[in-house]
């Protein structure tokens, strides 16, 4: 038997070689662009504009004597263009009554003169609609109004009138008489609720912490006294 020299082999096999290295770096190519699809479509998904409601917190100053209506805030949807075509409605308490809407713009204003003392907070709802097809751009959405305070409110004391009495020849420090007084107004804003005692009269052998009411004795024994 004849055996064919081995370099006749070697064109066949480089052929062979070629063609299947090829048709790899296709297969990669389709692999690498379908890839790259795929994530393209997943940037999108991700940078898609998300809507949504845009506003703070609404305050609403109470006792508001003016020839106007209070303004209180804006609604506003990041859907609205500025073209008129979003039609805001407002819902809930009060609403039409004392919180009234301009449906182009968002914005609230209070026509009532409102007293913190009678409701602190009024809760509303919010809807954003397509002006031409009445369909809702946005969930409707609950917020509040909040009444501001003002100082409108003299403090009261809780009991009174007030009556102590102290044994003569009481040292100095003795406690006379606690004496406790509230005020109406929001404790949570400014001094408007802030309690400060004093006496008119009675010195020098009384005084009272200007803080916590309390009657000491400040200076000196006192042989009989009777407060009132």
């Amino acid at each position: 038997m004849k055996i064919p020299p081995t370099h006749s082999l070697c064109p066949v096999l480089l052929c062979l070689g070629f063609i299947f290295f090829t048709r790899s770096v296709q297969n990669s190519i389709k692999v690498e662009r379908n890839q790259s699809k795929h994530l393209e479509g997943e940037g999108q998904v991700h940078h898609r504009p998300k809507r949504g409601w845009v506003w703070n917190q609404f305050f609403v100053l109470e006792e508001h004597i003016g020839p106007e209506a209070q303004y209180v805030g804006k609604l506003h949807s990041n859907a609205d263009k500025g073209d008129g075509s979003v039609k805001y409605i407002l819902s809930g308490e009060g609403a039409g009554t004392i919180f009234v809407i301009d449906d182009s713009t968002g914005d609230i204003h209070a026509t009532k003169s409102l007293d913190r003392e009678q409701r602190i907070h009024y809760i509303l709802h919010a809807q954003a609609l397509d002006r031409k097809t009445n369909k809702p751009l946005e969930p409707e959405s609950e917020f509040i109004i909040k009444v501001q305070d003002i100082n409108d409110n003299a403090p009261a004391f809780l009991e009174g009138p007030y009556s102590a009495s102290v044994p003569e020849m009481s040292e100095v420090g003795t406690s006379v008489l606690q004496i406790t007084a509230t005020d109406a107004d929001d404790p949570t804003y400014g001094n408007s609720a802030r309690v400060v005692y004093s006496i008119l009269q009675g010195q020098p052998y009384f005084s009272v912490d200007p803080n916590t009411g309390r009657f000491p004795i400040p200076n000196g024994s006192v042989y009989f006294s009777t407060v009132r």
